[in-house]
């Protein structure tokens, strides 16, 4: 701003306004908020999943709003967009454990120039894989630091250095997706209603 008396810097502090369904309390967890704006209530049956046996496997413990997705919407997608990578998916490449294990295998043998300037797990804060998109962008946790809790998004549109962080939980990312326009990578501009396909039986 310019005054009589020179430039004078000014600071707009811009607040963003907490996403609230109707009908969902303000206080709902973002993967209530998830299973709210997608009708993925009432009768749907919740998966069994053996975590412990998972994060052996994996040798890391898994955020624990990605497991409640994991058990309550299962192997699938939202809004036909964005594909959930959960264990046991029975389908070749959507199983986070086996996919983890395929990139590590990849990684070892032809290096991580497709990850630059990132590694992939488990190398110390490497990326693990939790989702994709129809449109072939990779949906990562950056594994930084010994609480899963706090680990960001990463996403990776398929086009080298086009790497975008997100500050928050994958789903609180997959709830802003569902209702933000303004999101990156929104379906709220496309959708009104929004769903979850299961591909299990």
């Amino acid at each position: 701003m310019v005054t009589a008396y020179g430039v004078r810097r000014v600071v707009l502090v811009a607040e963003r306004a907490e996403s609230v369904v109707g009908g969902s309390p303000a206080d709902a967890s973002w993967v209530e908020r998830v299973a709210a704006v997608t009708g993925w209530v009432g009768d749907r049956r919740v998966r069994t999943i053996d975590w412990a046996a998972v994060e052996q496997r994996l040798g890391t413990a898994l955020p624990s709003d990605y497991k409640q997705l994991a058990e309550i919407f299962g192997h699938g997608d939202f809004d036909g967009f964005l594909s959930l990578y959960v264990p046991d998916a029975g389908v070749s490449g959507m199983d986070i454990v086996d996919h983890a294990e395929y990139l590590a295998r990849g990684a070892s043998q032809e290096g991580t120039r497709l990850w630059r300037p990132y590694d992939i797990y488990p190398a110390p804060g490497g990326l693990l894989q939790w989702a994709a998109s129809e449109q072939a962008d990779q949906f990562y946790w950056l594994t930084e630091g010994s609480d899963p809790e706090a680990w960001p998004v990463l996403v990776y549109e398929d086009v080298p250095g086009s790497w975008r962080r997100f500050d928050c939980s994958a789903a609180e990312f997959v709830f802003r997706m569902l209702t933000e326009r303004g999101h990156p990578y929104s379906t709220a501009r496309y959708f009104d209603t929004h769903w979850f396909q299961r591909y299990e039986p």
